[in-house]
């Protein structure tokens, strides 16, 4: 049998695997919230005071934290080092081969699952958010124009790029109009705040998301939306969140008699105003105005980005629905996923595990 090295001193040494894993979620954390007092950090990490100030002074000594009136942050050096421990603690915990497990059942070439359940713990929402951002900031050429929906996690996406212009001419767009009553969550606030860190513009289409067929026929002629609309349609990368179908449904107002249908249909998910049952066939569609499902399949790369294992039948669904070239995601989604039945097989374009970049 092979083992890694880590593998290995894990045998001889649990408690030293154990050691580096604990360290790597605190600088998690306060990567995730810097600066953080620490008594709210212990608070975050379910811990004493004394025993967290063990562990800053420690890794304060080593240069990898540093500490100011605000708080905690991790050092250039910290943020850097954690960059490189992740994928390690990421294989050790087992979430690699469960990343690999998830992509070969829903057949998406890429997969990253980090640590927790979304429906837990809060925090995890940040970790997808930080690891989906370091996929865009990987993913971005010159040129790009980014569409984004709008959500918790993909808010995360946004608030976690680091605010350093890239030397590209990036365009951001909501992939559609506007959901909820929570600004921080629609996808006009997230194109404009993701915009504003890659040192990009952005176009904002200041638009319900659920539409009557008047309003939809008055809105298609006004010079406004027809200004706005190609560029949304010419997305190369988007970025998106992955709704359950009847949660979604009622956050749009949806009449008694729609959610009825829905039920009838067996809608398990929605994405891009159209609702998915576990086959990926669509059961309803919005009357609504942005990007479209044939707009996703021209784009260059599809990210998804979802955790909590309540997520799990919607990403299943969505997976079997369009083509997905990166899904962000978490344990607690990933291993509900693995225990849903294998989706039944669909016609879909398939992808190598090269090239989506």
């Amino acid at each position: 049998m092979e083992w890694t090295v880590w593998a290995a001193v894990e045998r001889v040494a649990p408690e030293l695997v154990r050691a580096m894993e604990h360290r790597v979620r605190v600088m998690q954390r306060i990567d995730a919230h810097a600066p953080i007092g620490r008594r709210a950090l212990a608070q975050a990490m379910g811990q004493s005071e004394r025993t967290l100030r063990t562990e800053l002074d420690y890794l304060k000594q080593l240069g990898l934290v540093a500490t100011s009136s605000s708080g905690v942050s991790l050092t250039p050096e910290g943020k850097a080092l954690l960059g490189e421990l992740e994928p390690l603690v990421a294989e050790i915990a087992g979430r690699s081969d469960l990343a690999w497990r998830v992509s070969a059942l829903l057949r998406i070439p890429r997969v990253i699952v980090v640590e927790g359940d979304a429906d837990e713990d809060a925090w995890v929402t940040d970790r997808i958010g930080q690891a989906g951002s370091d996929v865009l900031a990987e993913v971005l050429q010159d040129g790009d124009i980014i569409a984004v929906t709008g959500g918790t996690t993909v808010a995360a996406v946004a608030k976690a790029m680091s605010a350093k212009p890239l030397r590209q001419r990036i365009t951001v767009v909501p992939a559609r109009g506007t959901v909820g009553e929570i600004v921080a969550y629609q996808a006009n606030t997230i194109a404009s705040e993701l915009a504003a860190k890659l040192g990009g513009s952005s176009v904002l289409l200041q638009i319900s998301d659920s539409l009557s067929q008047k309003a939809l026929e008055q809105l298609l002629d006004d010079p406004y939306i027809q200004e706005r609309l190609p560029i949304i349609r010419q997305a190369t990368v988007v970025v998106h969140g992955v709704g359950d179908a009847l949660a979604m449904a009622r956050r749009r107002h949806a009449t008694e008699e729609e959610i009825k249908l829905l039920e009838a249909r067996e809608a398990k998910a929605e994405a891009f105003g159209h609702y998915f049952n576990a086959r990926g066939e669509v059961v309803y569609a919005m009357r609504t105005i942005g990007l479209r499902l044939d707009d996703v399949a021209r784009a260059r790369v599809v990210i998804a980005v979802a955790g909590g294992q309540k997520k799990a039948q919607a990403i299943a669904s969505v997976a079997n629905a369009y083509r997905i070239d990166v899904l962000v995601t978490d344990e607690g989604a990933a291993r509900r996923i693995l225990q849903l039945e294998t989706p039944a097989g669909k016609e879909r374009v398939e992808h190598g595990s090269e090239g989506w970049y």
